[in-house]
């Protein structure tokens, strides 16, 4: 009897030691997180103890905490409803915020380090600590003519983005995506109505809560060749060699041949590079591609900020929005050689190539600004309670820069011809010099084309201004050209009101 009694002490002995092992890893090491859990409901009561600080841009307030009569002391509002949501997400009672609310919590609900000095005070006089109030570098005059042309756009396109930057600093002036969402009913103390109408959202076939700007990768089209004209730029081709074209390709293994938009464009063997970027020339570019080969065309794509996994949108390099990575994929045979049909369509912003509007947006901003590639940020100022700067993004970070002054130079040229003689020029901009790129990129065999434009305005100096990417999706013919169009808009009103930086 002695034998089974020990084994059975030894077991319950274990078992204690167990629960005392986990009861004390769930009082250490896990307290912090259950006791700040959005699931918490006594953290999601308290919270609302204390007014929430306002996220402004341009002077106004875009999302403010209103004082009401009810158990939940102050209710969170979205003056600018669904022209914003994006940028600004929403605070629920119930569940995990998102877009900026998420990203600067701790700020905004008064709890962060940052205001540890205004606590300590508030605790000898009593007061109840105020959240911190964010400021945004967005411009409200660029924003509100983002969001309006892109949901008035002339091909009825119902989904699309636009985002434009400041490529000398990052600083972002409009970030709009289509269809929008009013998260106002979302945070409503209702829990059953905000439940209901997250649950509306969710089903509707837009998804009108996917933030398209930094969430959504397209085939980028022609927008690509960019890419490709700069890795052709530092591989022994300028702008003014013959590089062969011809209205028609069909790449070695492929039986699938590679045309132009128009029997117009490119008919000629051979066409300068220049006049390949302007008329847009399909199998000029799909040949450079074959030629330069599967390596430089990744690496150059590379050094553009495709496959960036990690890539923020918030503070300078302190979190916020999350951004998807842009791809450049496959263009090698399985056996690990070049694939030159792969190869062609990619080259040609097809195949397996996907981009976010950031990225285009970061592209035309670095060919911009002289091959600097400038760290893309919203949050411009967060202040205090009191209105006194705790923090400033005073001295913008360089990303990175993927081409030399020389080529960017020349990519600048060749995106001005684009606007002043070719398929952009729906957006030149009057005392401006405004360059980019159009593309096109099929989407589906039985869906319409997207319709892209990435593109730059430089004033009389020669200083850049604006860089902007506008997506149409499933736009059909003309997309590309009311694309460039609404960048135009868009450059326009960041000139005349250029947000904070």
């Amino acid at each position: 009897m002695n034998a089974p009694l020990r084994r059975v002490g030894v077991v319950v002995i274990v078992l204690f030691g167990l629960l005392f092992a986990n009861l004390n890893w769930i009082q250490a090491y896990k307290a912090d997180e259950y006791r700040t859990s959005d699931y918490n409901g006594r953290v999601q009561v308290a919270k609302y103890d204390r007014k929430r600080g306002n996220i402004e841009a341009g002077g106004t307030a875009l999302a403010v905490s209103k004082e009401t009569d009810g158990e939940l002391k102050y209710l969170r509002t979205y003056p600018g409803g669904a022209k914003y949501a994006h940028v600004l997400g929403y605070e629920p009672v119930n569940g995990a915020a998102t877009g900026l609310e998420r990203a600067e919590n701790d700020f905004l609900a008064g709890t962060s380090d940052q205001l540890i000095v205004n606590r300590l005070r508030d605790m000898v006089t009593g007061d109840t600590t105020a959240g911190g109030n964010v400021l945004l570098t967005l411009s409200k005059r660029a924003q509100d003519t983002a969001y309006d042309e892109l949901r008035g756009n002339n091909k009825g396109a119902t989904k699309g983005a636009a985002i434009a930057l400041d490529p000398a600093t990052g600083a972002v002036q409009a970030l709009v995506s289509i269809p929008s969402f009013d998260p106002n009913p979302l945070a409503s103390h209702d829990t059953d109505e905000a439940t209901a109408a997250y649950n509306r959202l969710e089903q509707e076939a837009g998804r009108p809560l996917r933030n398209r700007a930094l969430g959504e990768v397209l085939p980028p089209g022609s927008t690509f060749k960019i890419v490709v004209a700069a890795a052709a730029l530092e591989n022994g081709i300028t702008k003014e060699t013959n590089i062969p074209a011809g209205s028609s390709y069909t790449p070695p293994t492929s039986g699938e041949p590679i045309r132009n938009a128009a029997p117009s464009i490119c008919p000629e063997s051979q066409v300068t590079l220049m006049n390949a970027v302007t008329e847009s020339c399909n199998t000029g570019f799909a040949k450079l591609g074959v030629q330069l080969g599967p390596d430089v065309l990744k690496e150059k794509a590379r050094q553009f900020g495709f496959e960036q996994e990690d890539l923020t949108v918030g503070r300078l390099g302190e979190g916020g929005l999350s951004v998807a990575a842009s791809r450049t994929g496959s263009m090698e045979n399985p056996d690990g050689g070049p694939d030159p049909a792969a190869l062609a369509q990619s080259s040609i912003g097809q195949r397996d190539v996907r981009m976010t509007p950031l990225q285009g947006a970061m592209i035309a901003a670095a060919v911009a600004n002289g091959g600097s590639q400038m760290r893309p940020y919203l949050v411009r100022q967060l202040l205090a309670p009191d209105r006194t700067t705790v923090y400033d993004t005073a001295n913008p970070r360089e990303l990175r820069r993927p081409v030399s002054g020389q080529v960017a130079a020349d990519l600048r040229e060749m995106m001005v011809s684009v606007v002043q003689n070719g398929t952009g020029q729906n957006a030149r901009i009057n005392g401006y010099t405004v360059g980019g790129k159009t593309g096109t990129a099929q989407s589906a065999p039985d869906r319409p084309d997207h319709g892209w434009f990435i593109g730059f305005a430089l004033d009389s100096d020669g200083k850049p201004v604006s860089a902007v990417c506008v997506v149409l999706e499933e736009a059909g013919s003309g997309g590309s050209a009311e694309a460039a169009r609404i960048a135009g808009q868009i450059m326009r009103a960041a000139i005349a009101e250029p947000g904070g930086r």
